[in-house]
């Protein structure tokens, strides 16, 4: 995999010359510069790189630094001899893939680096989005090397626009844009508008330099004279120099505010879900940038090496997918020109008894996508937490009305053990006390939890652990599968009647809590994979019970019954509430998570991955049957909720988005290769996009997992691995089984690349779980895998 780090070292500056246009004087300029650092710098080693270049041999960008700026190692790594765009120049020629384009620059820097300190100016070609040989935009194709740049501003007519409009398509990218360059004409002086443009708006300095003389055809000799006359003079011009230590002043700030920025967050940063007291600056991780699957952290100073020549930046890969929520790649440009275009068109907008296209778009592709003929209704709010508080709101209600329950009635939620659904007080009444709410002073659960049946792969079998209270019902305490497949497999197993002890055991407990007077108002379920609760990936026969069974008993929870149901997008029984905000859109594989089960829920939450990990934004779907109870001519019995960021319009533009970037890569077979070697064959009559459980973690490598002795369990499903280790001391929230494992994987987890990376993950108590994102290769799979059997080989036991 290899992935690629950011070009920062201590003793080498490097700085990345991008023009505004083609013809705005880029090598002119660089020339000026290299010539003004070999002078200023004499000790220091002065270098100059192009990637790509085009054109004939002994006209291009190199040959002219070496010729008028002698002593300044130069480089191209791909020359190619039509002067075109280098996309059209590279036709019938080697065509170098991005990667190993972005690979050689990162190679050619790091070895600048390790000769001696420095300055490094590498020069794009053309302008901003001119095309590099793939085809891809050489803004978008650098990126990922986080260099900070030099812009070359067009000072011909039209060079205002072009140069603004260059740096806000950097910016865009997430550039740092540090000084602006640019030759004088006198006709246009646009130099005079940029300077004060960007003082400004942006704070950044504009430099401007007389242009070098016209040349003279019939003369290549007077021509050289000239030039070299001209470089001379502009080398030692005062403006150079303050360039030059401007860059260098910047290039120290970076990194002094890199390496003080842990010291700086431990005495300022109040962090969610840390014991703070137990916090050093030491386990603070300082990033720099993001790009696809990796961060770009701050290296250690006890691993940094020699002072100045190793990488300050290491790539660490997102093992929680940045908490859950991004899943098409950190630094997405789709997302930020969607984010981009929403904020310019509207900012945003209050939401009551108003509609714009982002939230009206976004409505229709999920009520679509869901599939779901019960769900008619979009409800806008923050984040998952508050999506479930709705959610809630909304079940509760509509029990009330329909079973002619009083207001004051004390209704009670029924869920699982180990179901968690946010932070937030009345979020957190919804689970059975635990490590997360049992210490918060408002927490009173509300509900009964039912014992969960959860699934893990057990030394080669997927194994149901059935709790204790259901055992005596079932003939066999622990059932055994040979493929997760086998376990998702619903009808076969309905038809097996292994449902039946299930739906016997809620039965009975429904009975004794009902018979104790307790009133309940709606069942409240993560569908197949408890997140927070510590990744249980639940019998989704057992979750399929408990819905057909409460649906099919509205004369337990109502002294008479309720309304009759006059259809089947009514609810029955009680209202059915999937909280789907990890689990849903594609986390596991599918649009919806409720899809597993075979089962329409009556509202269900998203939102993590809904905006690609991007800006916060979580939607509650609902039916008509719900909306009804909030029907009335009085204000009051409306559903009285919402936020002053209700259905931003930058989030919803996002999240719309988002999920059409998913449901294309479904739509192309994006996934084939994790469906080829997935839990479910795909047989003689089914597609691979019909494979019903698959992942992108490969079976052979969760059967290891299995059988390692440090390890009580593992699953992986779509883009989620799980591996409970064997905790002596207790499993669940508290314990630091998993700790160990964690830490290693953030020690330099692979050393055997030129380039050295880790995998920066989380735990949930004894368990370390990994995601990937929807784009993440299997390539990069592979190689997460060698990681994680090298640190799980190495773990004391």
């Amino acid at each position: 995999m290899a992935p690629i780090g950011s070009l920062l070292w201590r003793s080498l500056r490097v700085w990345q010359i991008y023009g505004a246009n083609t013809e705005v004087g880029k090598t002119v300029l660089t020339t000026i510069l290299c010539k003004s650092a070999r002078d200023r710098y004499k000790n220091e080693l002065i270098a100059y790189l192009k990637p790509v270049s085009t054109g004939p041999l002994d006209e291009a960008d190199s040959h002219h630094l070496d010729k008028y700026a002698k002593g300044v190692a130069h480089a191209t790594l791909h020359q190619y001899d039509l002067a075109i765009s280098p996309h059209a120049a590279a036709r019938g020629k080697f065509v170098p893939s991005d990667k190993s384009l972005l690979e050689s620059i990162y190679a050619h820097a790091a070895q600048t680096a390790a000769r001696s300190p420095g300055w490094l100016f590498i020069e794009t070609a053309g302008g901003v989005h001119s095309p590099g040989p793939s085809g891809v935009s050489q803004a978008e194709l650098y990126k990922p090397l986080r260099c900070p740049v030099v812009l070359i501003g067009d000072s011909k007519l039209g060079g205002i626009s072009l140069t603004i409009s260059a740096y806000e398509s950097l910016r865009l990218r997430g550039y740092d844009i540090e000084a602006v360059l640019l030759l004088r004409d006198e006709q246009y002086r646009n130099w005079e508008y940029l300077t004060e443009y960007f003082k400004e708006h942006h704070g950044i300095p504009v430099y401007s330099f007389f242009p070098p003389p016209q040349r003279e055809a019939e003369s290549l000799e007077l021509d050289a004279e000239r030039m070299g006359k001209y470089y001379g003079a502009a080398s030692q011009a005062p403006i150079i120099h303050d360039v030059l230590e401007h860059l260098d002043s910047r290039h120290k700030a970076r990194i002094a505010r890199l390496e003080s920025m842990a010291h700086s967050a431990h005495g300022k940063i109040w962090y969610p879900f840390t014991q703070q007291k137990l916090l050093a600056p030491s386990s603070i991780t300082a990033i720099d940038s993001a790009n696809e699957n990796f961060f770009q952290t701050l290296v250690p100073e006890s691993t940094s090496g020699e002072p100045g020549n190793e990488p300050l930046l290491q790539p660490s890969f997102d093992g929680s997918a940045s908490w859950w929520t991004q899943g098409l790649g950190h630094g997405n440009t789709s997302l930020t020109l969607a984010a981009s275009y929403a904020a310019g068109r509207y900012g945003h907008v209050m939401f009551a008894e108003a509609i714009h296209e982002p939230a009206l778009a976004l409505a229709e592709t999920l009520l679509h996508g869901m599939q779901n003929p019960r769900l008619t209704r979009v409800f806008y709010s923050d984040d998952g937490s508050t999506g479930v508080e709705v959610a809630v709101k909304m079940g509760l209600r509509a029990a009330r009305v329909r079973y002619g329950w009083s207001n004051k009635e004390n209704l009670g939620i029924i869920g699982l053990k180990g179901g968690y659904h946010g932070d937030t007080i009345g979020a957190m009444d919804c689970a059975e006390p635990s490590a997360f709410n049992e210490n918060v002073e408002w927490y009173e659960g509300k509900g009964m939890w039912f014992d969960t049946p959860s699934v893990k792969c057990v030394k080669g079998k997927y194994i149901v652990e059935i709790p204790e209270g259901l055992r005596g019902l079932l003939k066999s305490s622990h059932p055994e599968f040979a493929t997760l497949a086998d376990v998702f497999d619903i009808e076969k197993r309905e038809k097996a009647r292994h449902h039946e002890a299930y739906e016997q055991y809620i039965e009975k407990t429904l009975h004794h809590h009902l018979s104790q007077g307790r009133k309940f108002g709606a069942v409240l379920l993560e569908p197949v994979v408890l997140g927070a609760g510590g990744m249980i990936l639940v019998d989704p026969l057992f979750q399929r019970a408990l819905v057909n069974v409460v649906r099919r008993s509205s004369h337990l929870f109502g002294s008479e019954g309720g309304d009759a149901i006059s259809d089947e997008q009514s609810w029955s029984g009680l209202p059915i509430i999937f909280d789907e905000v990890f689990t849903g859109l594609y986390r596991l594989g599918r649009f919806s998570a409720s899809s597993f089960l075979g089962i329409h829920a009556d509202i269900s939450v998203h939102a993590k991955l809904l905006t690609g990990g991007l800006v916060p934004l979580c939607t509650t779907l609902a039916s008509e049957s719900i909306l009804r109870a909030f029907e009335s001519n009085d204000k009051t019995e409306a559903l009285l909720h919402g936020h002053s960021y209700t259905a931003h319009p930058i989030g919803c533009n996002v999240a719309t988005e988002s999920l059409r970037q998913m449901q294309a890569m479904e739509r192309n077979g994006d996934w084939d290769w994790a469906k080829k070697g997935g839990w479910s064959k795909a047989g003689a009559n089914e597609t691979l996009s019909d494979s019903k459980v698959w992942s992108i973690w490969h079976t052979e490598f969760v059967g290891w997992l299995s059988n390692h002795a440090a390890v009580a369990g593992a699953w992986a499903l779509g883009s989620v691995l799980a591996i409970h280790l064997n905790a002596p001391g207790g499993a669940g929230y508290t314990s630091n089984a998993a700790v160990n494992l964690r830490d290693m994987l953030r020690c330099n987890a692979n050393e055997t690349t030129e380039a050295p990376w880790n995998i920066h993950s989380r735990v949930l108590g004894n368990v370390l779980y990994m995601m990937g994102g929807q784009h993440t290769s299997e390539e990069e799979i592979l190689e997460l895998e060698e990681v994680l059997t090298k640190a799980l080989s190495t773990l004391n036991l």
